[in-house]
Parts: structure tokens; C-alpha cells; sequence
């Protein structure tokens, strides 16, 4: 095999067995699971925390849908993963980018942003909805970190305030829904009637002292008029109705994502939609490369957490035997007893 042409000045070479490209839920599982058959791993992801999405943009979110918790904080979820994928003893490369990958019969070699060159016998690609970046509020330019944010990673900088969220989604009901009992009031503002989230969030707000907005948009954000340079004040928003002035310090721009899967799409897998497609055993379409999570793609493909541990196992039990051919893709059963 040869370097990649477009691969960075070099740098250190690490050989392993595996290496998976996403530190979120899915690809934590996938370090542990791996670990479990006795892989070397090396687990990289371009943010420097492990947790991938749930550490960067939802800590707090209490998840619904993990088997084992009726309810589970983000950060409590991914702390668990955390310690469980510790005991694989994985090279971490975070904060690092996969660019380069050079794909040859009897392996790979990946090569990251800042030089390292990693070498394995398979790949498992668990990078969720690859880099993404919000979308922005067209009337909050310049106000990012002065009242605006599009995150909520802490619940503590909105209490007592007047917070206004934006968005008919999932994230933006879940964030009126955490929000409403600490701030001093929650408005939701949202360009249309009908609303993305969850039915059951829907009306869990709905019932709230949250005030709804509905084809309205957020069409201004001001300092107040005695401190035109100071944090943020007021907002204006616009409905059929008119323009209204809402008391505000704090706006969340729950608008969604732009999904960017990068390098991914140079690497020769197939791909549709900005997503990986994979088959059964979460195979793409080039040999040693598999994948698993929300960046996998086949028919009647449900994008849930839950979904994307059953990937992991089976795309770790598949490497397997694309590492060594003499292993089964069964492990046999993990429980202890008879």
C-alpha cells in the first residue's frame, strides 16, 4: 500500500487490529465489543471528548429510548460507555480528523489531519452524521456567546432568565421541557403549525407555562437601550399578527444541522444521502471497511441509540473474520453461567 496522496506531512504509525472512527455512544460500544474479542484498537474522533454528540450538544437531555433505563442523563450514558470501552484499552486519537485512507487487501492505513498514519486490519466507521455545524438564525448574527447559543450543554446559565428557543424539533421541545421549571420564562418560536418532535414532548410543553409561537420567526435581537453594547435584552418576532417585543436574555437556536461527512465521501464507499450504506453485516461497499450507527444506511434503517449497539456487535463480530479468517463471526454467549 501507498501513502495517499493527499495525506499530511508524516508523523507517528500506529499498528493495530481495528480502529473505529467515532468516539459517540455506537462507537464506544464497538471499543468494548472489540476489547471483548481480544482486538487492538485505536478509536478516533475529531472532538477532543469521547461521547461524540451527546457530550457536545445534549449532556443534560434525559435519553428515553436506551434498553436497560427508563431514563438516562446524556452524560450518564456516556460516562457508563466510557468506563465499560476502558477496559478494551484503546488508543484514543481525539481531536483528530480521518482524511486519507488507503485500502489493500490485507488491510487499511488511515491517515488523520495531523499526520499519524494508523494501520489495521479492518475499519468500523461510527462517525454518527459525520461533522456537522447548526444552522444558523439568520437575525442572531453576531450574537453568538452573547445570548445566543445552539447548544445547551448547562442548564445553570438559564435560570432565572427569560429564554426564547427556536425550532419545532426534538432538541428544541426537550429543551423547553428542561428549561421551563428553572427560567423565569420559556418561549418557543416556530416558523410553522405543525411541530417535528415527538407527539408526547408536543403535549408534555403544551401543558406547560411554556408560551408557543407558532408562523412566527425571530426577525431581531437588541441589546438594551441604555447599554447598546452590553448582552442581549429583547427580541422582536414577526407572525401574521405583527411584530411583538419579548423580554429576552437568552435565545436557543434549536434549527438543526448541517451534516457533513468529509473525507468519507473521497474513500471509494458507497454512499447515499449522506449515509453509509451497509449490508446485514454492516459491510460497505469496500472490504475491511464496515460501519455502524446513524451514518449507516439499508432498508428500514431506524436511527436510534439502541439501534446502533446491535450494529456495533455485529459490524466488531464481522471485522473479526475479515481480521483473521480462521475466527467465527459468533463469539459465543458473554453471560457467565450455564
Amino acid at each position: 500500500m501507498t501513502q495517499h496522496p493527499s495525506a499530511p506531512d508524516a508523523g507517528p504509525t500506529i499498528e493495530v487490529d481495528l480502529v473505529i472512527v467515532g468516539a459517540g455512544p455506537t462507537g464506544l460500544f464497538a471499543t468494548y465489543y472489540a476489547g471483548f474479542r481480544g482486538h487492538r484498537i485505536a478509536l478516533v474522533d475529531s472532538l477532543p471528548e469521547l461521547g461524540g454528540q451527546v457530550t457536545a450538544m445534549y449532556p443534560e437531555k434525559q435519553i428515553l429510548d436506551v434498553a436497560g433505563f427508563p431514563s438516562v442523563k446524556g452524560r450518564d450514558l456516556v460516562s457508563g460507555l466510557v468506563a465499560q470501552a476502558a477496559t478494551a484499552d484503546a488508543v484514543h486519537l481525539l481531536g483528530r480528523t480521518a482524511s486519507s485512507l488507503v485500502h489493500g487487501p490485507d488491510g487499511i492505513e488511515l491517515g488523520l489531519d495531523d499526520g499519524t498514519l494508523v494501520r489495521a486490519g479492518a475499519m468500523i466507521i461510527t462517525a454518527g452524521i459525520g461533522k456537522f455545524s447548526p444552522r444558523p438564525l439568520p437575525a442572531g448574527e453576531g450574537w453568538l456567546g452573547r445570548g445566543l447559543e445552539f447548544f445547551v450543554p448547562s442548564f445553570a446559565p438559564y435560570v432565572d432568565k427569560d429564554v426564547v428557543i427556536v425550532g419545532g424539533g426534538d432538541s428544541a421541545f426537550d429543551w423547553a421541557v428542561h428549561l421551563e421549571p428553572i427560567a423565569r420564562s420559556v418561549t418557543l418560536v416556530h416558523r410553522r403549525d405543525a411541530f417535528r418532535a415527538h407527539e408526547r414532548t408536543v403535549e408534555q410543553v403544551r401543558a406547560s407555562s411554556v408560551r408557543i409561537v407558532t408562523r412566527a420567526e425571530v426577525t431581531a435581537l437588541r441589546a438594551a437601550a441604555d447599554d447598546p453594547t452590553g448582552p442581549l435584552a429583547e427580541i422582536d418576532v414577526t407572525d401574521p399578527d405583527g411584530l411583538t417585543t419579548y423580554p429576552c436574555q437568552a435565545v436557543v437556536a434549536a434549527l438543526g444541522f448541517v451534516a457533513d461527512l468529509g473525507p468519507i465521501q473521497q474513500w471509494g464507499v458507497e454512499v447515499h444521502k449522506r449515509h453509509v450504506v451497509v449490508d446485514p453485516s454492516m459491510r460497505t461497499s469496500l472490504d475491511r471497511v464496515f460501519a455502524a450507527g446513524d451514518i449507516t444506511e439499508y432498508p428500514g434503517k431506524v436511527r436510534l441509540i439502541a439501534v446502533g449497539f446491535g450494529e456495533a456487535a455485529t459490524a466488531v463480530n464481522n471485522a473479526t473474520v475479515a481480521i483473521d479468517p480462521t475466527a467465527k463471526v459468533f463469539p459465543g454467549h458473554s453471560s457467565e453461567g450455564g
